[in-house]
């Protein structure tokens, strides 16, 4: 039986999953990111006031990293509802113009708001906290950025460190020594 379980459960996650499609601007869009007027500050408050965390995801057109996040890692249920649960997305073009605001105030394109949190890479993705101060950028303000793909387990991972503010706890327990605990307790429960 324990077979046949596993089996099934190999065959079911072999399955595609629903990708995200692909907007005008040639980025991947899901359910669960948000179209604002891109004023940061703005997208913070309406983060807090649904109870969920800023998130800032940069992406390019053409990005194989980006589409490898939306085919294989951002569809699986217990990712996406995670997500759509926790968090409060806005995605950002890495190449865009859109007018961005920054936290500081600062009025800028997509591209050059990028370019002024140092960002190269995409997919990165800044998570905020509740409270940044005038003076912050977000990239300054960020309490974690993860730059660039991973699989399922660090990204849930990751998601799951920063929603239970992990990061602020008085511990040795990075986010790496949260990760491989977390990794030795699938492993443990997989054995059970």
């Amino acid at each position: 039986m324990n077979r046949v379980l596993t089996l099934l459960a190999a065959i079911l996650f072999s399955l595609p999953v629903a990708a995200a499609e692909l907007g005008d601007d040639g980025l991947h869009k899901t359910d669960w990111m948000r179209d604002t007027f891109k004023d940061l500050r703005e997208d913070l408050e309406d983060a807090n006031a649904e109870g969920k965390r800023l998130m800032v995801m940069i992406e390019q057109r053409g990005c194989i990293y980006c589409t490898k996040m939306h085919e294989e890692v951002f569809p699986r249920p217990e990712i996406a509802d995670f997500i759509r649960e926790n968090f409060f997305v806005v995605q950002l073009n890495l190449h865009g113009d859109l007018e961005v605001i920054d936290f500081d105030g600062e009025s800028l394109s997509e591209k050059q708001a990028a370019r002024k949190w140092g960002l190269l890479f995409t997919p990165s993705i800044l998570f905020l906290p509740e409270e940044v101060a005038e003076d912050q950028t977000a990239a300054q303000a960020a309490v974690a950025m993860m730059p660039g793909a991973f699989g399922p387990g660090t990204t849930l991972d990751l998601l799951t460190w920063v929603q239970e503010k992990r990061y602020a706890l008085d511990t040795d327990e990075d986010f790496q020594r949260y990760h491989a605990r977390r990794i030795a307790e699938r492993e443990a429960e997989k054995s059970q």
